[in-house]
């Protein structure tokens, strides 16, 4: 019998579930890979088995006839607070433009509830799209009550969330970080439960400053709190020289986390690979915004040896789904290849739908220091699993799991998701969100926000 949502949900210590039936399982393992008409096992929060015809035993049973089963999209990086400002600037022109209207315009208008607010709508709108894990970029921490509201709104999710935590680049603040960051390891991240903490911090001081740019300090700060790092706004040859200096004085390693790296130089490239780093590329946010040079640096990647992972960005201006970033990425690079070699009699060198799907979720969790946990449906790793409807109108015929997956979907073809076992999104809706309650509160935030920042003539 079909197991019911209310089975589903009831704490049960040490329950099995059976997902039986599947039209496909994508398991993005590289020796496991996708198996026809198959089943997932999962025990407690992790997962048990995948294959053939797996005995259900005293498993819960979940008839998944018709769909295909997928990890769960890890996204490395987004400005999780910004939500409730959602395309607020959707043809913003250039990065000063975007630093000025909000981070230093609208930013310091943010209260610890305004930070709840847009991180709990960021989440929630992740896992709608199958994104179970979420790094979450806070640099508008003006005081440790924004920083325990922004985990607050993480936690209350369920989503798998790292919080990268970063000082305001404008306005006043209370001058806690990074020092701050020892009280939120040893009070909110102690249970090892499904949050995770990192620092955050830019490449230069072309932005905001000294402070924020990454270096031998606050290297010295992730280092003692044995915690990893991100690094933002890795962008042409301030950056490449960073990279090369950071190299020179160990302060790279697989712990740290490059995001953008658009326009880096050969040199940083060779650093990036040489030490072990990770890259975590923002296709969208890149090409559209038009970051440095505007093409997302895949092509330099993979060059260099490094499988990067994806990320979001800002909602600002930017689609806040996996989907758009696998297809822009896949897009962009295939048509880059053919055009570089046209007229010329070359073969262009062209990635594909299981490369992106790749970067949007194994790739992007071992980024981010996750890489044992997620990212692919592996007997032991935590059972974070999409169920995807594969037979809607915009996916029927199946014929290719992973290019339907890549090509044919959106959020509502999200049947499904799972996090460390537990469901978070099933026939097709986020559980626990009242949306009427949480529309009023959106609204709300973003009013007092845009009041506050003399921006409230923006409002629609």
């Amino acid at each position: 019998m079909n197991a019911t949502l209310d089975q589903l949900r009831r704490p049960v210590p040490g329950r099995r579930t059976l997902l039986t039936g599947a039209a496909a399982v994508v398991t993005m393992d590289p020796e496991l890979g996708v198996l026809p008409r198959a089943d997932l096992l999962i025990d407690g929060d992790r997962i048990a088995a995948v294959g053939v015809d797996l005995p259900a035993r005293d498993a819960l049973v979940v008839d998944v006839t018709g769909a295909v089963l997928a990890p769960g999209f890890v996204d490395a990086h987004r400005h999780a607070w910004e939500a409730q400002l959602r395309r607020i600037m959707p043809d913003v022109n250039d990065l000063g433009e975007y630093v000025t209207s909000t981070l230093a315009g609208i930013a310091p208008g943010y209260r610890p509830q305004d930070m709840y607010i847009g991180t709990r709508l960021a989440a929630l709108t992740a896992i709608d799209g199958g994104i179970t894990t979420m790094l979450d970029f806070s640099h508008n921490s003006r005081t440790a009550a924004h920083s325990d509201a922004a985990v607050r709104a993480l936690a209350d999710t369920g989503i798998r969330g790292v919080h990268a935590s970063m000082r305001p680049h404008f306005g006043t603040w209370d001058g806690q970080w990074p020092a701050d960051l020892t009280r939120l390891r040893d009070t909110c991240f102690a249970d090892g439960g499904l949050l995770t903490l990192r620092l955050a911090a830019l490449a230069t001081d072309e932005v905001a400053g000294p402070d924020l740019a990454y270096g031998p300090r606050l290297a010295r700060v992730a280092r003692d709190l044995g915690i990893g790092v991100s690094i933002d706004a890795v962008f042409g040859l301030p950056s490449s020289e960073a990279i090369v200096g950071w190299a020179e004085q160990d302060l790279l390693g697989p712990d740290v986390s490059l995001i953008h790296c658009t326009g880096l130089t050969p040199q940083a490239w060779r650093a990036i690979a040489d030490t072990g780093a990770n890259v975590a590329l923002a296709p969208t946010s890149d090409a559209q915004i038009g970051l440095e040079s505007a093409v997302p640096a895949i092509d330099e990647a993979l060059a260099a040896g490094i499988r990067p992972g994806l990320s979001i960005d800002v909602e600002v201006a930017l689609a806040s789904d996996m989907f758009t970033q696998m297809r822009a990425l896949h897009t962009i690079q295939r048509m880059r290849a053919v055009h570089a070699a046209y007229g010329t009699g070359a073969q262009p060198v062209r990635i594909g739908v299981h490369d992106v799907l790749d970067f949007a979720t194994l790739q992007g969790a071992a980024g981010i220091g996750l890489g044992d946990v997620t990212g692919s449906l592996s007997p032991g790793k935590q059972a974070d699993v999409l169920v995807v409807r594969a037979e809607d109108l915009n996916n029927m015929p199946l014929n290719d799991p992973v290019g339907t997956l890549v090509l044919g979907c959106d959020a509502r073809n999200i049947d499904a998701v799972f996090v460390a076992g537990r469901v978070r999104k099933w026939d097709g809706a986020v559980l626990d969100v009242d949306l009427a309650s949480l529309r009023e509160e959106v609204r709300a935030s973003r009013d007092s926000v845009l009041r506050a920042s003399g921006y409230a003539d923006r409002r629609v």
